[in-house]
């Protein structure tokens, strides 16, 4: 089994943790994994690179690391051609019109011929008999799409997020017409199966294509139980407060604006809140706008607000934060398409969760049955504060019972628990399913399988 993944570990991305999970699942249920990405390097370029995530991946799998790169995330000025050092924002505008010329995709759609160079080449070197494809980004169907037409290898879309819906701004991406939806369309069509992160999305498909719905599965993000305390008790009396953000700052400006609003304006009228802290912890930007943009200009003039800023956190050592926090901030994009893989790690530690997103939004959904929720009140900082002020509350009165509740509330959004059960059916599919002609087939990696479960 392929597994197309850009941003596989050690990348440095919220996406690598699903793809981690999913390579081991598959590795579990006895295929032989290939997984594919770029070069750390690449990474490097991004968010950076996290070497505590290959440690939980399983041993046997193998990956493969292609030289590819972001061109716009350069930083070298050395490398710069004249045309790009006089007229940056004129090379950047050329390179994605050059990149969308090969496939519609504006900033990575140039890696095309190289992805289906790479793919063909495993195929070579050892027969595959399952493509898996994660987007984003999504040249990587064009990778797919070769292996299917050459040599019709059965394979299966994680959309993840989804293409032609607009997680942020709620509506299409594009239209069925376009070169896009064209492509989409190809590429749903003869996949063994779909996934998506949530039931907004899996029905925006169902609905676009309900000749495909059949194919349309829910595949949640989940949480890694390896961070999460292994329990969580009421903060002490005699302590300050401190309320914690785990991920990237990659929100819009105002969305952040209005949370330190809010939280400015709870610690000056709660005497709860009068000493808490505020800490930040994750990438603020990426490439060469890493830690230095308004983002950051924010949080910096938020400082005399208890707010502290601290950096990107290892994986490994999630856990650790989350045991000295008494409550979490969830500050997430978007509306009802969007849910944020967070929020089922906030939900698991059994901590106090302010949401600061849209009233509309899927995060609501999956909150709504949690007992230390605040609610969802919108982006509005009076609104926050209040939510705040809930949440200095219950960090300090709910006791172990109320807690143990909240975990008990998330454990079915546990990562393995979401992805055991599409691996399998993904497997007993490429095993029972047959080539163009239905005839029934097992592949190699198939026989294992069946070995190993004592079935002929």
């Amino acid at each position: 089994m392929v597994y197309l993944a850009i941003g596989f570990p050690p990348a440095a991305k919220s996406c690598a943790y699903r793809m981690r999970e999913t390579a081991n699942q598959f590795a579990a249920a006895g295929w032989d994994v290939t997984a594919v990405t770029i070069a750390d390097e690449a990474w490097e370029r991004e968010y950076g690179l996290d070497h505590t995530l290959s440690q939980g991946l399983d041993s046997h799998v193998r990956v493969v690391k292609l030289p590819l790169f972001r061109d716009d995330l350069e930083t070298d000025i050395r490398s710069f051609t004249e045309q790009r050092a006089l007229a940056h924002l004129d090379y950047l505008a050329n390179l994605r019109k050059q990149n969308l010329k090969v496939f519609p995709e504006p900033v990575f759609g140039g890696w095309r011929p190289a992805l289906e160079k790479a793919l063909l080449q495993i195929h070579r070197e050892r027969h595959v008999d399952l493509l898996v494809t994660t987007c984003a980004p999504y040249v990587n169907l064009a990778a797919t799409w070769k292996l299917w037409e050459t040599h019709r290898v059965p394979y299966v879309v994680d959309f993840r997020d989804g293409w032609s819906v607009d997680v942020i701004n709620n509506g299409e991406a594009f239209p069925k017409e376009s070169v896009s939806g064209q492509w989409e369309i190809k590429l749903l069509t003869d996949a063994v199966a779909i996934w998506n992160v949530n039931e907004p999305i899996s029905r925006w498909y169902r609905e676009r294509y309900p000749e495909l719905a059949h194919k349309m599965r829910i595949v949640r993000n989940g949480y890694d139980a390896a961070s999460i305390p292994a329990q969580v008790r009421p903060a002490p009396p005699d302590r300050p407060l401190t309320f914690g953000y785990l991920g990237a700052l990659n929100l819009p400006v105002p969305l952040l604006k209005a949370v330190l609003e809010g939280w400015r304006t709870a610690r000056a009228e709660d005497p709860a809140l009068a000493d808490a802290r505020f800490e930040v912890r994750g990438h603020i930007g990426a490439a060469w706008a890493r830690g230095d943009n308004a983002h950051a200009e924010l949080l910096k003039a938020a400082a005399a607000d208890g707010v502290l800023v601290g950096g990107s956190v290892p994986k490994a050592e999630v856990v650790d934060l989350y045991s000295r926090w008494d409550a979490v901030v969830l500050m997430v994009t978007g509306g009802r398409y969007m849910t944020s893989g967070k929020v089922y790690e906030y939900m698991a530690t059994g901590l106090p969760v302010v949401s600061a997103h849209e009233a509309d939004h899927d995060a609501s959904t999956v909150l709504s049955t949690y007992p230390l929720w605040t609610g969802a009140v919108g982006l509005d900082p009076a609104e926050l504060a209040g939510a705040f002020r809930r949440a200095a509350a219950m960090a300090r009165t709910a006791d172990e019972a109320e807690r143990e509740k909240a975990r008990a509330e998330a454990r079915q959004y546990a990562r393995e628990e979401q992805l055991i059960p599409a691996v399998r059916e993904v497997t007993e599919l490429v095993l029972g399913a047959g080539g163009p002609t239905g005839t029934p087939q097992v592949s190699p990696a198939g026989a294992r399988v069946l070995a190993r479960e004592g079935r002929s």
